[in-house]
């Protein structure tokens, strides 16, 4: 019993000792643990706590703003990782930007100064909450063993309803930044520098929203091609989107930066600068931009943000101006329509410039409120119908019985006679209070087609007063017009007022119907200002990214403007030497025909049996076989310009002809033939005669040709085989290269060219190679023909019929 007892005692002795042993383990270990945590910690804290934004910047304490600011413009640009390749460059930027978002802000700076303390600072003393941990250059908001990459926890809960896709971003984001500006993040899971800019990007975000802009954050990891499209190839990058056109964002990511970002996207003509001396013109002018036109008063001496995009957002409709009540300039103004100052005030004039349609005022003007405000006041009370999308604004069509809307149109002009009726139209738009009516008018001159299907039945002249109801999207509509005209009197007012009544009761009343064409756009002549202005802006962002040296983003804009260049430049030089080979063939041709002139017959008929050369443009043979298709059943509207050559001339004059005619062969309604006049004579005389005012037309060769027989050698023919008419050139010889020596011994010889060109065989050898260039001068005013032709000035000379072209001349 007793040596039980005494192991018993052992046992629980060792078990005491072993679980003794084992607890000192864990202590030991649970030492090492929190010894290692907290040199971690005391590590992080020290590296935070020497983080010192003056010596970052290397700027006094006592800076001023602007110069905290122009010495980290210049520090961003020398430790841009971009542009400086030393390794710590990434890491001396983030130090830079964190430092200048300490000091820009008056805040942070004065918490800094006092307790030497940043945000990342303060969070340190609060470690349920993480600390930021430096590591590779970039700063995390997490805690030390929370690994925050990958995680779609946190990051997405903010961003997943800005997240963009691409058919999204192409048909609902493009369309919608003709409205307001959009400023888009591009991120992904595994993107450092991203989870540092986070917090940042909320705030912003937060603010900006608020504010009317667009948000949208694109992932690369999901959204790849649609990166690809905005030219987004590294993360984090920040974009701005206005109009369709991509910019982007190139400074730190601070909240006043971005906010900055946002105002230049925007066009910086958007609001006026009102003051006493202007505000005249700027109100009257609502006559010739056909808009109303709002004064936003305030204290502030720039334009605020929200106010700028309201003015984006309805830049179609209003014209808006600014007026800053601090300054000496606008005090007649504020006495004037009694502005109070402590509060921003919002006027809209419409027609009356003395005294505003609407009204607002409040010290906290929030977007809503503006965006209720200038819907209500969005059109003039009788605006002109200027285009179609403003006729569909204002009358839109029927689409059930409670939504019936009549627009009331004064058909009128822009002369001084009739300024009485359209006051009195403008007086009765004013009294109107009924939200189905609406009072229009137009310009007979500028809207032809408009005021011609209302009033085809009755007399057209204006002012004429219609009451017309839109029923389909095709343009029908129900009208009626006011049968005894409008000259303004109050007895037209009177039956203006009774018929609406009546209409209101029974729409029946509008027994007209009408098919309206499109209304022409009359503001079309502004394209020219509008292109100008958006040129303007494009340089300015070619000019932004060049000093970016975003050669990458910039290279498909460098790509096209290099392309275009050199098509440009290689279509000028290949001219030129088209130009010079030209003339050098011409030359050898020339050689060749006196040469075969002064040979032999049989050389002659091998020379004139060749194929020209058809380097320019292809010319048929008008022939018995062709002759039907190529003229007589030619398409209605289709021109057959027809030279006339002999055998012998043949290579000289197509060659002139191809080269004449060249530039008029973009034509798909001109066609191009010859017709070899040795082999059909008759039916160049059989023409003529059934239309001899042609010859008549040039009395100086009457003579000549009672005498010989005609030579139709470089006679061009432009025939209308649809209509039977034909359009005669008859070669004018210029003669200007021939040589100066030749002339002179020629004497009055060269001026009996066309005698010599009648009668080749009874001339001297010697005036063979005068005779050569004078057939190829005979078409030297052919270019101006065509020009002629083309314009339709030309005399036109109709036939009966054609005549046949069966038979074939025999050789004499």
């Amino acid at each position: 019993m007793q040596r039980k007892l005494n192991q018993l005692n052992r046992r629980s002795v060792c078990s005491i000792f072993l679980r003794q042993k084992m607890k000192a383990r864990s202590r030991a270990r649970c030492m090492s643990i929190v010894t290692l945590y907290l040199l971690l910690s005391n590590t992080a804290v020290k590296s935070a706590s020497e983080f010192d934004p003056y010596k970052v910047l290397g700027v006094a304490k006592s800076s001023s703003q602007a110069e905290i600011k122009k010495v980290y413009k210049q520090l961003a640009k020398e430790w841009h990782p971009d542009k400086n390749k030393n390794p710590e460059a990434e890491d001396m930027f983030i130090r830079i930007t964190k430092s200048y978002e300490v000091l820009s802000s008056e805040e942070k700076r004065a918490n800094y100064d006092r307790y030497g303390q940043t945000d990342e600072n303060q969070q340190y003393s609060q470690p349920q909450q993480g600390y930021h941990h430096f590591h590779n250059g970039f700063y995390f908001d997490e805690s030390f063993f929370h690994f925050p990459f990958n995680n779609k926890g946190s990051r997405d809960n903010a961003d997943s309803k800005y997240v963009l896709h691409y058919n999204q971003y192409v048909n609902d984001v493009v369309p919608d930044s003709f409205r307001r500006p959009y400023l888009i993040k591009i991120t992904s899971d595994w993107c450092f520098t991203c989870i540092h800019i986070e917090p940042v990007w909320k705030e912003t975000v937060q603010e900006l929203e608020a504010l009317g802009v667009g948000i949208g954050v694109v992932d690369v990891g999901y959204e790849r091609r649609l990166a690809n499209h905005l030219g987004a190839h590294r993360t984090p990058s920040i974009l701005g989107l206005i109009n369709g056109k991509v910019t982007f964002f190139h400074y730190a990511v601070v909240k006043e930066h971005l906010k900055q970002f946002v105002e230049d996207l925007l066009p910086q003509r958007l609001v006026e600068k009102v003051t006493d001396r202007n505000y005249l013109e700027f109100l009257n002018s609502w006559h010739e931009q056909n808009k109303p036109h709002v004064l936003l008063f305030d204290q502030v001496p720039v334009v605020p943000l929200l106010f700028k995009l309201t003015a984006f957002a309805n830049k179609d409709y209003l014209e808006f101006g600014y007026v800053d009540q601090g300054l000496s300039e606008t005090a007649n103004l504020l006495r004037q329509f009694n502005i109070n100052t402590y509060a921003p005030t919002m006027l809209v004039f419409k027609e009356n410039t003395d005294k505003p349609a609407d009204i607002i005022q409040a010290k906290g003007m929030k977007k809503q409120i503006i965006d209720e405000f200038i819907t209500n006041n969005k059109f003039l009370l009788a605006p002109r119908l200027v285009n179609q999308k403003l006729f569909d604004e204002l009358c839109p069509m029927k689409q059930f019985h409670r939504r019936r809307k009549y627009c009331v149109l004064l058909i009128t002009g822009e002369e001084e006679s009739f300024t009485v009726g359209n006051k009195a139209f403008l007086s009765l738009a004013s009294s109107n209070t009924k939200e189905v009516l609406r009072f229009t008018y137009v310009y007979q001159r500028q809207q032809q087609s408009m005021c011609e299907a209302l009033l085809k039945s009755r007399d057209s002249s204006p002012p004429q007063v219609v009451i017309l109801e839109r029923r389909n999207a095709a343009g029908k509509v129900l009208y009626k017009p006011l049968m005894s005209g409008w000259n303004g009197s109050e007895e037209d007012k009177r039956k203006l007022l009774e018929e609406l009544e009546v209409l209101q009761k029974d729409p029946s009343v509008l027994n007209y119907d009408a098919m309206l064409p499109e209304l022409n756009n009359e503001l079309a002549s502004m394209f020219l200002i509008q292109w100008i202005y958006t040129a303007y802006d494009y340089l300015s962002q070619i000019g932004d990214d060049l000093l970016h040296n975003n050669w990458r983003e910039m290279m498909p804009l460098l790509s096209l403007i290099f392309s275009a260049l050199f098509i440009l430049f290689g279509t000028v030089i290949i001219q030129a030497f088209s130009d010079s080979g030209e003339e050098k063939q011409m030359k050898p041709k020339a050689k060749e025909a006196t040469k075969t002139e002064n040979g032999s017959p049989g050389a002659a008929s091998t020379s004139s049996s060749r194929p020209p050369k058809k380097n320019f443009v292809e010319v048929t043979e008008l022939t018995d076989i062709t002759y039907t298709s190529n003229l007589v059943k030619l398409r209605p509207g289709h021109i057959n310009v027809v030279l006339v050559l002999t055998d012998a001339s043949k290579n000289i004059l197509l060659s002139k002809f191809a080269k004449e005619v060249y530039s008029f062969t973009g034509s798909l309604t001109l066609h191009f033939s010859f017709l070899n006049v040795d082999k059909h004579s008759e039916w160049m005389d059989a023409l003529l005669e059934a239309a001899p005012e042609a010859l008549r037309a040039d009395g100086d060769e009457d003579e000549d040709e009672a005498s010989h027989r005609m030579d139709y050698t470089g006679y061009v023919l432009a025939l209308n085989g649809h209509k039977k008419y034909l359009c005669l050139f008859r070669p004018v010889y210029t003669g200007e290269d021939l040589d100066v020596k030749s002339s002179e011994e020629e004497g009055g010889r060269s001026r009996s060219g066309s005698r010599e060109e009648q009668h080749p065989r009874k001339a001297v050898p010697r005036s063979r190679s005068t005779s050569t260039l004078q057939i190829h001068h005979k078409l030297d005013r052919l270019g101006l023909w065509m020009e002629r032709l083309m314009e339709g000035t030309l005399p036109r000379y109709y036939i009966p019929a054609w005549p046949s072209l069966e038979k074939i001349t025999t050789n004499k």
